[in-house]
């Protein structure tokens, strides 16, 4: 009876494994290599919609929570750093053939990319695709080299740099602005055939011909192209123009360090700024951290070619509503403002060189007598932070109604009785003259616009005490006379 027991328990074991093995060679699934719905992908910012269908088998192995995934290799065909660029919703898919839809990363750009399937549940890769041709035109529209100038010359032995404008003409929607592309440059040999001749952002022509540059977009047809610039050699007398191209750019962002402008090779070169020669400055290549209208004088032998460009950092303008000084009377209020042409800017006003921590906006309402400032940093595009100070003081009448004339003043800056202030009655607008004389009878002062404003600056007093006298004349009554008496 023991035996018969165990012999039933040993079979329902086996039969569990048997059954969980079959289980198991059930969940396998196998997908097939994905078939591409199309020859090359060319995606823009108006169409990027493609398709691949796959075969998987059995249907029965994949599970209730299984999803299926799209996985893109490099432009090399390899899957090492794959991006995903389709997942099914779970459970979604669950009969073969299965066909899905997937958009390309914007950079994507190469003629080597392969795809292939992933299932997640059992999880089975399917083997890759044929490699395709892909490319995201993130730049589809004509653009300028040359400034839009249709024709430009070389000196003999010289050479002509043609580049793609940045910014360029109004509207010109220049591919510099996107790092990630290549440039093809080509040679006209007559109206329906190019020849290829180099890559870059630049090309030096040293040939006569006719010359254009497209958007490396490889086997992807795209209106990424520039104007046509036709090329000839100098003769004699013939005003030559030497390009200058800034190597960040222009504008370019100073906040980042100087930019390098350089010009064709020449046997001889001179810079100037703003129309004056920089000293020093005879190479073929300048550097600058400066705006401003830059040229250049490049000698060929009996030739010279002459080019210019207007450099700008790519800094910003402000400005305040008040000037660097002002008055204001006790208990008032002074309303200041920024005016500014930064991008995204953020402001942080200072009080006598203190943080303020909650003004952070672009306007500030001033109580307080002291030294101001604001700090405007603009946060995109070109990173910079500019300064504006300003000072505000209490207001002092410079007419106060004083009773009597003084005869003692203190010029000793301490804002107290500093200068000889007398009655509104002899002030400016009153037409009363007033004389100062020295004690050996020297005019020192003869006005008949007063401003209470004597002595404007701290005398050198040869004594502790040193006595003046005056006379003031009022148009239609006796003169005043006296001394005053000038005290350390």
């Amino acid at each position: 009876m023991v035996k018969t027991t165990f012999r039933k328990f040993l079979f329902t074991v086996v039969c569990f494994f048997i059954v969980s093995h079959i289980g198991k060679i059930e969940a396998q699934i196998v997908i097939g290599k994905p078939n591409l719905e199309f020859s090359q992908a060319c995606a823009n910012e108006s169409f990027n919609t493609f398709e691949t269908t796959f075969l998987f088998s059995p249907e029965s192995g994949i599970e209730p929570s299984n999803q299926f995934i799209v996985e893109m290799s490099d432009k090399d065909g390899s899957f090492d750093n794959s991006e995903i660029v389709f997942t099914s919703d779970v459970g979604s898919i669950t009969t073969s053939p299965a066909t899905v839809s997937f958009a390309l990363p914007t950079t994507t750009a190469g003629e080597g990319y392969k795809l292939r399937i992933k299932s997640t549940y059992p999880a089975t890769t399917s083997t890759a695709s044929d490699s395709f041709a892909a490319y995201y035109k993130i730049q589809d529209s004509p653009f300028t080299i040359n400034n839009l100038v249709s024709t430009a010359s070389f000196c003999p032995g010289g050479s002509y740099l043609l580049t793609i404008d940045n910014p360029g003409t109004s509207g010109n929607d220049s591919p510099l602005n996107y790092p990630s592309l290549t440039f093809k440059w080509f040679k006209e040999i007559n109206s329906t055939t190019s020849v290829f001749i180099a890559e870059g952002s630049t090309l030096s022509v040293t040939e006569v011909g006719i010359y254009f540059v497209e958007t490396n977009y490889g086997t992807c047809t795209s209106d990424s192209f520039s104007n046509r610039v036709t090329i000839s050699e100098a003769t004699s007398g013939e005003v030559v123009d030497a390009t200058i191209v800034s190597s960040s750019g222009n504008p370019f962002c100073a906040a980042n360090g100087p930019t390098t402008l350089s010009t064709p090779a020449g046997s001889s070169y001179q810079w100037l700024k703003d129309g004056n020669l920089i000293t020093g400055a005879t190479n073929q290549t300048y550097e600058t951290d400066l705006s401003g209208v830059y040229s250049v004088v490049v000698g060929f032998g009996s030739c010279e070619a002459t080019g210019s460009i207007e450099l700008q950092t790519g800094d910003f303008l402000s400005n305040l509503n008040v000037p660097a000084v002002n008055s204001m009377e006790a208990g008032n209020t002074l309303d200041v403002e920024v005016t500014t042409d930064a991008i995204n800017p953020e402001f942080q006003w200072f009080f006598n060189n203190e943080m303020l921590t909650n003004a952070t906006q672009s306007s500030f309402n001033v109580t307080d007598f002291g030294d101001y400032k604001v700090m405007i940093s603009q946060t995109s595009d070109c990173a910079f932070t500019q300064e504006l100070t300003f000072q505000v003081n209490e207001f002092v009448d410079p007419f106060p109604d004083v009773a009597n004339i003084p005869n003692i003043v203190s010029p000793n800056g301490d804002g107290i009785n500093d200068t000889w202030v007398i009655p509104t009655a002899y002030v400016s607008g009153t037409n009363t003259e007033v004389i100062i004389y020295s004690n050996r009878g020297e005019t020192i002062l003869s006005t008949k616009d007063y401003l209470n404003n004597w002595p404007e600056e701290q005398p050198n007093l040869s004594s502790v005490n040193e006595v003046f006298y005056y006379m003031i004349i009022p148009p239609d009554s006796e003169p005043r006379k006296g001394s005053i008496t000038l005290i350390k």
